[in-house]
This record gives structure tokens, sequence and C-alpha cells, in this order.
């Protein structure tokens, strides 16, 4: 699918938004025929509201969308992609309506309410095409976009076709677009290299483990990510039920979501040397499942004792955390579907993050609006730390109680940084559990944009 808005003065039918309180000025400035169809037709300018009105010929003259109120459009965001499906395919152009600052966000709601899962299925549907409004970088929106079809693409594929192998294979694919290099780790061959945790999480399952590691650049500041590949989660022995295992094909939207960011990166030509760290596995269970009360070496030296195999993302994202703190990277960044803690704290919409580090957390804050892709700080709040200390290992995996999962979670990650590097853990769902403007239900990006905006910020590029 390509994923582009049309070159600014493409020949386009003029798109006129108007919130409730407009439709009535706006159509008291037309003739009587167009102000009598648009009476006629019931328009009231609400979100998702759209009509084509006709001139007295009767050929297409312009389409009105309803942009709502200031209320409404808090509520939720892409307004302008509410209205989008209802639309005729063709070309279009915003006339008037939408303030400047809003026109970047608009037109990115607008290609990302194109988005279509047909792998295993024909379904496409034509949709209409939106030219380049004033003052917008159609390359930078398409970037953005073409990211996010890529992670929703890898979050939606099932695990029968989406295993380690092929989360490498798509790793591989996006490392040849962009010319950068990858290295691969496999099975047992993770033991030869120090990745006891990675291997022992994968070793059940008879697709095997391996870290993924890519890396691009030559100038600018290091930044590591690191992206949970959990293909997906029986919980191992303590096994989930049925219920809960329903949508663990998205137990990967980590390392989807890092690859998305990596895609927005590379393509944007940022001035940074660029690390991607994906410890692909699947928590199976077989007769070699590691089991509750084990205690497993880490490649940091740190024990850790196992107290539920259903935390295993954290186990994985350890090993790989130590191996990027090793680089000594100027930005460390980990994204993962780490905790149903994470969703009972914020729900499914905001992605929370943790960090330490102010001047980042402002520029993320501020950028998450920007790009309209909300998140949430969280605390490292350290007098938890006592609660992933169990007494017999150094760390414990999943401490009893059921208080505060998320941030005992990020703080048992934090161990395995060092105390110096600056880190950002975000911990997200990556899926949108309700169709929305702009996000079809289904595999999600959340968090990745709002970084990616701040990055120029946060490492001084």
């Amino acid at each position: 699918m390509t994923v582009a808005l049309a070159p600014a003065g493409t020949d386009a039918l003029p798109i006129y938004v108007l919130g409730t309180e407009d439709v009535a000025l706006w159509a008291g400035q037309q003739s009587d025929f167009i102000r009598t169809w648009v009476e006629a037709s019931g328009f009231k300018g609400g979100i998702g509201a759209a009509l084509v009105f006709p001139d007295e010929a009767g050929h297409p003259a312009g389409a009105l969308v309803g942009y709502g109120t200031p209320a409404s459009r808090k509520r939720d965001r892409f307004a302008l992609a509410a209205a989008m499906p209802k639309l005729a395919p063709g070309i279009y152009r915003i006339d008037s309506g939408i303030k400047p600052d809003h026109l970047e966000q608009e037109a990115l709601g607008w290609l990302l309410a194109s988005y279509n899962f047909d792998r295993y299925r024909e379904n496409a549907v034509e949709r209409p095409t939106l030219v380049t409004p004033d003052g917008v970088d159609a390359d930078h929106v398409s970037i953005m976009a073409e990211a996010e079809f890529l992670t929703r693409d890898l979050i939606n594929t099932p695990a029968s076709d989406m295993g380690p192998a092929e989360l490498e294979s798509a790793a591989r694919a996006l490392a040849e677009e962009h010319n950068a290099k990858i290295n691969v780790i496999t099975g047992d061959d993770l033991l030869e290299s120090n990745f006891p945790m990675i291997h022992t999480v994968g070793r059940a399952s008879d697709r095997a483990p391996r870290l993924i590691d890519m890396a691009w650049g030559t100038r600018g500041p290091k930044i590591t990510l690191v992206g949970k590949g959990v293909c997906f989660d029986t919980g191992g022995l303590n096994l989930k039920p049925g219920s809960s295992m329903g949508l663990m094909k998205k137990d990967m939207g980590g390392a989807a979501n890092v690859l998305g960011l990596a895609h927005m990166i590379m393509a944007s030509e940022l001035q940074v040397r660029l690390r991607v760290l994906i410890p692909a596995v699947e928590n199976s269970v077989s007769g070699n499942s590691f089991r509750p009360q084990d205690i497993l070496a880490s490649r940091k030296g740190l024990t850790v004792e196992i107290n539920n195999t259903d935390a295993e993302g954290r186990l994985v994202l350890a090993d790989a955390l130590t191996l990027a703190s090793e680089d000594e990277p100027n930005l460390i960044v980990s994204m993962a579907t780490l905790t149903g803690a994470a969703r009972v704290a914020v729900g499914p919409d905001l992605a929370p993050y943790y960090t330490d580090d102010d001047v980042a957390a402002t520029s993320l804050d501020l950028s998450a609006r920007r790009m309209a892709d909300p998140v949430w700080r969280m605390p490292f709040h350290d007098p938890y730390e006592a609660m992933i200390e169990p007494g017999i290992a150094d760390l414990d995996n999943a401490p009893k109680g059921g208080f505060a999962g998320s941030i005992t979670a990020a703080l048992f990650l934090r161990r395995f940084v060092n105390p110096d590097d600056r880190y950002i853990h975000f911990d997200i769902y990556g899926w949108q559990p309700n169709a929305a403007p702009g996000r079809p239900k289904g595999g999600a990006m959340q968090g990745a944009r709002a970084l990616f905006s701040a990055l120029p910020d946060m490492l001084d590029l």
C-alpha cells in the first residue's frame, strides 16, 4: 500500500472543515441552492459527519466535514480522519477550518485511517486521497504513517506466522531497506554469548530463541532501542487461562514498536548512531520449561528468583538491556507489552513510561501532545526496590501481593542498566481494543511517534 499525500497543487475537490458552531454561518454565505442542500441533508458538523454538495449543474463542488466542538475534539484525536471513510474515493484538499498548527496531525490521521490488514483475505477498500496541506512536510508525515503500518502489520500477524524467525526476517528486511547492519545470535549460541535468560525463556519452544542486533549510522549520539519480542506467551508453567492467552500474539508489540521507531529514525536520516536489540522468543510449555522457584543467572551477573514464569518479558529484556548498557549509549529506550498493571493504571490508550531524567520527560510530554501520541510519566519509586529483592536471589521476577506491578517491573529492568545511563522504559499495550478515528481495532503504535519527535531536543540534534 502506498502511504502518501498527493502533491500540493494537485487538482482536487475542496474540503470545508466546519465545527458545529460554524455550519449556519458557512451555509448563510453560500448560494440559495447550496444552503438548501446543506439544510436538507441535516449536516450539523459533528465529528465524523461528511457531505459532498453539488453545483447547480449537478457536479461535485465541494465537501463538508464535521469538526465537532472544542470539547468533543478533546475527547479523541484525528477528528478529520473520522469523516474520511465516508467520503467517496477521489482527491480532496483542505480549504478551510483547521488551524495551521493542527494540519500535520490531521493529515497524519487521514493517512492512518487508510490502513487495511489484508494479508489473509482480499478486503482492500479504495480510500480518498488528501492533497498535502500548506506548510506540511509530506515526506515526514508519510514516514510516520509507514512506521505505524509496519508496527500494526507485525502485531496483527498471528503467532503461526510471526514467531522468532519471522520477526528476525522482518528486522532483516528493514535493515536491508535502510542499509543497516544486522547480527542474530540463535539457540544454544545464546549461552555461548552469555545471554542465559533469553535462552532459558525460549528454550521450551521448537522455535529457537534469538537476539536480533541491528546497527545504523556512523555519526552523532548513540541511541539504543530494546524491544520485547515474545512472539507468543502461554505463561509457561504458570499457564495463562484461555481468556488471557487470546491476545498474546501481541506480546511482541514492544519489538514491533521499536522497529517502527527505527524506520522513522533511519528514513528521516537523523544524525544518530542507532542500535536496535530485540530478544525474540516464544514462552512455551514442554519438559525443559523453566520453573517457578528456579534461580536464573543473568548476563549482568545478578541472580533472579522465578516466582511466576508468566513474568518472562522482563527476563529477556534484562539480558538485552545489559548488552545495551555495555556500549555506553547516550540514550537507552525499552518498549514492552509488559504488565497488566499498567493497563489497570492508565487504560489501553495511554503509553506509560518511566525515566529519572526530568529534561527528557519534559521533551517527551510536549512532543506527545504535538504528535497526538499520548503518554504518561510513571515513577521509578525507589522505596519499592525492596519488593523485588526476595532474599534468596538478588531479584524477584514477580513480587507477591499484586501492588505496583508496573512500577516493580520497571525497577527490575532499571537494575540491568548502569546507574548513570539515560534510560526510558515504556510499558505499552500495543493494541487498539475498539476502532477510533485513524486507529482501527488491532495492533497499535504507542509512544514511538512522541519519542521520535522528542529525540532532536533530547539529544541536541
